[in-house]
């Protein structure tokens, strides 16, 4: 099995841990409905389906450096595709360009002091800076500690000792916290491990698979009372499988 920065924790049981919690507390925003009653069917803002295109805030640099921590944080192994294989840095990506990364639905106006872990990071910067801030110190961190390479040139397990190194808090990162934007960058890609595949990450609904997630299927009443019997259908994204598009005539 290929290396887990999470010392003393298995792959499948650090991601089914945290599956069920990151499918209801996501950087993706809800659903809201606009206007006044009676509601009717789209009348909110439904999600708009990501494509694979060129990156829509990552500069090519930091889209490889991303890529190259991801695939460390839940590698592809035996159990299956990792996070580059799902997709994850699209889904960042996508979130940086978005509301999340620009913190528009966030109060960020000063004071601004360090706060307890209580009360959550205490930053002027949004999520894109703190990802820009970032990416650009841990490359700066790699060429003074390895002979010139960035951190994507190095290799899996030298990857690895920064990316637990940044955990642990032992790496400065100039001008950010590298512990905090660690435990950021791990959650928003397990975010994009888990997601609907609707918002860019989860291709082919990985994720889902590797924990036995049916997904966004609206009836479940035949299987209510098979307790401890895995579910025998393949999971369903908001838009369906792939198999049910009929092909244009």
């Amino acid at each position: 099995m290929s290396v887990t920065v999470r010392l003393g924790v298995t792959r499948r049981g650090l991601l089914s841990s945290t599956a069920a919690l990151l499918l209801t507390a996501s950087t993706i925003q809800a659903r809201t409905i606009g206007g006044g009653l009676p509601w009717a069917p789209d009348a909110g803002n439904p999600p708009t389906p990501i494509w694979p295109a060129p990156w829509a805030f990552f500069t090519p640099e930091e889209a490889t450096a991303v890529e190259a921590a991801i695939e460390r944080l839940i590698p592809n192994d035996a159990l299956g595709p990792g996070a580059r294989e799902a997709s994850c840095a699209i889904f960042i990506d996508r979130q940086l360009a978005g509301s999340y990364g620009s913190s528009e639905r966030l109060y960020v106006r000063p004071p601004f002091a360090e706060g307890t872990p209580q009360q959550g990071l205490q930053s002027p910067l949004t999520p894109a800076a703190r990802y820009r801030v970032a990416l650009a110190a841990l490359d700066t961190y790699c060429r003074t500690a390895y002979v010139g390479r960035i951190f994507a040139r190095l290799g899996p397990e030298e990857r690895d000792l920064v990316l637990q190194e940044l955990e642990r808090g032992t790496v400065r990162l100039d001008g950010t916290d590298g512990q905090a934007f660690f435990e950021m960058l791990l959650q928003n890609t397990m975010e994009g491990f888990f997601a609907d595949p609707i918002h860019g990450g989860n291709r082919d609904m990985i994720g889902w698979k590797l924990v036995g997630f049916p997904g966004a299927r609206y009836d479940y009443r035949d299987h209510v009372t098979k307790h401890n019997q895995p579910y025998p259908l393949p999971p369903v994204s908001i838009t369906g499988r792939a198999e049910w598009v009929q092909p244009r005539r």
